[in-house]
């Protein structure tokens, strides 16, 4: 298990965290089997999605925008990131991805990026297992 750690700069923002996970499987020397990435903390999230152009990662935190709003939720009462939570919890912790022969298996449009929805953060951790075939 390794940890990666960034940080974010919006409140809502997607960020691709391909190349430090892609840098993680060399370092294991993995060559096939799983690795999986899961976000730490209750208003995050990982996503695969596309790499080229990024109207798509802003298009993702528009919808969510839209269909969870920000200020009307019970938990809003509390801190303020009821949406957060919500989005967090729509999107999902974790993605498993296949390794094969030492490389991730994406598509050529695929990468992973890591979901902010309460920043932004100092500090996010992300854990990444590898699992062997």
């Amino acid at each position: 298990m390794k940890i990666i750690e960034i940080k974010s700069t919006r409140r809502e923002e997607l960020i691709d965290i391909t190349d430090q996970v892609r840098q993680l499987v060399k370092d294991e020397a993995l060559q096939n089997g799983v690795i999986s990435i899961y976000a730490q903390g209750a208003t995050a999230a990982i996503m695969i999605q596309e790499n080229w152009d990024e109207s798509v990662q802003t298009d993702v935190i528009n919808l969510l925008r839209k269909i969870i709003p920000k200020g009307v939720w019970l938990h809003d009462q509390q801190d303020g990131n009821g949406d957060s939570h919500l989005k967090s919890g729509l999107v999902g912790p974790s993605e498993n991805i296949p390794v094969i022969n030492g490389n991730l298996g994406l598509s050529t449009w695929q990468n992973i990026f890591f979901c902010e929805f309460d920043g932004p953060r100092n500090s996010r951790k992300i854990v990444c297992t590898c699992l062997a075939e």
